[in-house]
């Protein structure tokens, strides 16, 4: 496999190391334990809106850092958690008297060393909330459904509210609100392959796909042969309509979102089959993106997240945003 890195062992040092002088005027990159910053923190008087987890999924959570959005984010190692002392310290530089709000994917390993960290601030006096994204629907259980594409739109929703001065209980309902309304499914065409492996993290034949795939190589509910784009979004799309219950008339976001190694081409097919399955239904959508938001190194294959809109969510989505990944409004 070649990758355009140093060593293994050097690529997330080099990989922050060139996020920093990429973004100077945005965010601050912090070394040891790493963490990333609002280059503004820490703001009185508005809640810190704080994530993380392992990296090889950028430009989550790094690239979402910044005005109306992540006040602070910690990578891990690949596909690992940050550890409870990048939380910590993150939390320290970031937090002002408002309170932080943790938005934590569904995996074991985040969820652990966030509740440690967490446990160590409220001894501190820290006022603290949590969110925990759960949004993939490949799994019935919904205890352990995995956090996926939903948590771009619960960080947006969330750090839109703490930039118009919203309280920490304010922010934590609409970015659970957000979270109830959101459901994601993913597909793969090929693995992803892990640097210090350098080999696939699982095998997918010429002629096969894997239907609700794990951001990190995580096994899905069905492996079928390779069809159309058209059946592959039907059956996709039927999955989220089916667990969130959209009827016609309903309002969406719609996210298309690439693995790393799907061109943009491929998307925009992906993400017609879409417009026109939902049109089919008499489903509205009114926002989308189309692009690599959450991505797993090199995997082949999308996810895709539909989120049921009303006017405040709409509001929220809509209000400007200033990150390296998200940019609108003024």
């Amino acid at each position: 496999m070649k990758m355009l890195i140093n060593s293994a062992d050097t690529i997330i040092s080099d990989a922050l190391e060139g996020f920093a002088q990429a973004y100077p005027g945005m965010a601050r990159v912090i070394r040891n334990p790493d963490y990333v910053i609002r280059a503004d923190a820490p703001l009185q008087n508005q809640v810190a809106i704080i994530s993380g987890g392992g990296s090889g999924h950028e430009p989550m959570h790094i690239g979402y850092v910044g005005r109306g959005m992540l006040t602070a984010a910690c990578p891990g190692a690949i596909f690992t958690s940050p550890t409870p002392d990048q939380i910590l310290a993150a939390t320290h530089a970031a937090a002002g008297d408002a309170g932080v709000l943790y938005i934590i994917k569904n995996y074991a390993g985040d969820r652990m060393n966030f509740e440690i960290a967490i446990e160590t601030l409220l001894h501190e006096g820290v006022p603290t909330a949590t969110v925990v994204v759960a949004d993939d629907v490949a799994n019935p259980a919904q205890d352990l459904r995995r956090g996926t594409g939903a948590t771009i739109i619960v960080e947006k929703i969330a750090g839109a509210a703490a930039e118009m001065g919203a309280s920490l209980t304010e922010c934590a309902q609409v970015a659970r609100r957000a979270l109830r309304e959101s459901r994601s499914i993913g597909v793969a065409l090929s693995a992803c392959t892990i640097p210090a492996l350098n080999r696939p993290s699982f095998h997918l034949g010429d002629d096969e796909i894997e239907i609700g795939i794990g951001i990190h190589g995580e096994a899905g509910r069905q492996r079928t042969a390779l069809a159309p784009v058209s059946q592959i979004v039907d059956l996709l799309c039927s999955a989220l309509a089916d667990d969130l219950g959209l009827h016609t008339g309903d309002r969406t976001l719609a996210l298309v979102n690439g693995l790393g190694a799907t061109t943009q081409i491929e998307l925009y097919v992906a993400f017609c089959e879409v417009a026109q399955w939902c049109a089919a239904r008499g489903i509205a959508i009114e926002r989308s993106l189309v692009g690599n938001y959450m991505t797993s190194l090199d995997m082949a294959g999308c996810t895709i997240t539909l989120m049921r809109l009303d006017d405040e969510l709409l509001q929220l989505w809509d209000a400007p945003v200033c990150t390296p990944a998200l940019r609108w409004g003024k």
